[in-house]
């Protein structure tokens, strides 16, 4: 017996009985499939003001190494205390900017889940269930209404820690100001605001005002929600 008996014999015939090859390809593209139109939805209808589509390229690869992890969890017992093993001295700090975020990928893991546990019916399901429910929830609390060119995001990098002042400057100038995210530095605030500006005067009176902060205050206006910073 030569050796490639040997790995057909050892090797591919134990895959074939502990995971049919037509089940493992089936739930591999339907997982794919739904996680590239998770990462559809993310991007046209998130609200994050992170880099979407650069944070959303990781759905793939995690929802398919869910996938492979729990297969290999079903297929053996001993594969899957020692799997347990070695994730326990893995230790992830991906910085979370946005709860958001973390849904989405919590999101993609359950599809993973779902493929790894030979259900792709559920899958299916469950995403569009889910996909139609956000979507809903989205258009009721208006958060479709974001979506308006008149709008526009403010990015505020300053030395300056009063966060209530600078609030109250956009406040003043802009008919609404709402708090996106807030960094402290070493020394100052990196703070990001959407904002919805009238007319043009009112930037300017912007930019005006924010520059007189400090020599070290930063200002960028981005007046297309769409457009992912």
């Amino acid at each position: 017996m030569n050796i490639l008996d040997k790995i057909q014999e050892k090797y591919i015939e134990e895959f074939k009985n502990n995971i049919p090859f037509d089940e493992f390809v089936l739930n591999i593209v339907v997982v794919a499939i739904l996680v590239s139109l998770l990462r559809f939805y993310y991007i046209r209808f998130g609200t994050s003001i992170s880099n979407r589509k650069k944070f959303s390229n990781n759905f793939l690869p995690l929802a398919l190494g869910t996938v492979l992890i729990i297969m290999i969890v079903k297929s053996s017992i001993a594969l899957s205390l020692g799997l347990v093993g070695a994730l326990s001295i893995v230790r992830f700090r991906a910085a979370i900017k946005d709860p958001e975020e973390l849904t989405f990928l919590f999101i993609a893991i359950g599809l993973g889940l779902a493929g790894g546990a030979n259900q792709p019916i559920l899958a299916i399901v469950a995403f569009l269930s889910i996909i139609l429910i956000l979507y809903l929830h989205g258009l009721l609390t208006g958060k479709e209404s974001l979506k308006k060119e008149d709008r526009m995001y403010v990015n505020i990098n300053t030395d300056i820690s009063d966060l209530k002042m600078i609030s109250n400057l956009l406040s003043n100038i802009f008919p609404y100001v709402e708090l996106k995210r807030m960094d402290t530095l070493e020394k100052g605030l990196d703070l990001s605001f959407i904002c919805k500006a009238d007319s043009i005067d009112q930037i300017s009176q912007a930019q005006t005002e924010i520059t007189k902060l400090s020599n070290n205050t930063r200002l960028s206006i981005i007046d297309q929600p769409d457009l992912i910073v």
